[in-house]
């Protein structure tokens, strides 16, 4: 009988992790562009200052908003040891890319700026909590159990600002049968 494998990588977690991140928040410089991202509800004590001038609260919108300029879809691939979200993106304009993408997570969240000739998909690769899944499908079927939602994936353009998009997504299949 073999013994089964536990990558390094992979959840202990016997079920799904409750959401523990708090909301991000995200400012931006609109001189030098920098960025302060910060986790909770609080408003910051003092005013956030770059370069002389207050920085932008940038607040998020919705894939119905940006559409069809812009098209985002998100992958969840691997299974109990090796899983990632891959983030994948259509724009009408080829310089209208996003600058970076950060995917809120169930403890936290990763952060990947994206050079000029970088491609999609970006991976983002997950650990421990964050790892958890259902099954252990290559590719997620996007099922009743959605083992992601409380993820979030942001992407900001320039040209649209910042994009929220939700990992809760249900194939139709599960929708019809859930309603029967």
């Amino acid at each position: 009988m073999s013994e089964q494998q536990f990558g390094p990588l992979r959840s202990r977690a016997s079920r799904k992790p409750w959401p523990e991140c708090p909301d991000v928040v995200i400012y931006r410089c609109a001189q030098c562009a920098r960025l302060y991202q910060r986790m909770g509800y609080e408003e910051p004590a003092l005013e956030l200052v770059c370069c002389g001038m207050p920085m932008e609260l940038l607040k998020p919108n919705r894939q119905e908003d940006v559409s069809p300029d812009i098209e985002v879809d998100y992958k969840i691939v691997g299974g109990f040891n090796q899983n990632a979200v891959q983030v994948f993106w259509k724009t009408k304009e080829l310089a209208d890319k996003p600058e970076w993408i950060l995917l809120k997570t169930f403890t936290g969240s990763y952060l990947k700026y994206l050079t000029a000739k970088k491609l999609p998909p970006v991976v983002f690769p997950l650990a421990d909590e964050d790892a958890y899944v259902y099954c252990d499908n290559a590719i997620c079927k996007r099922c009743v159990f959605r083992c992601k939602r409380g993820c979030v994936v942001y992407l900001y353009f320039k040209s649209k600002g910042l994009l929220e998009i939700p990992l809760d997504r249900i194939t139709d299949y599960f929708v019809v049968q859930e309603q029967t």
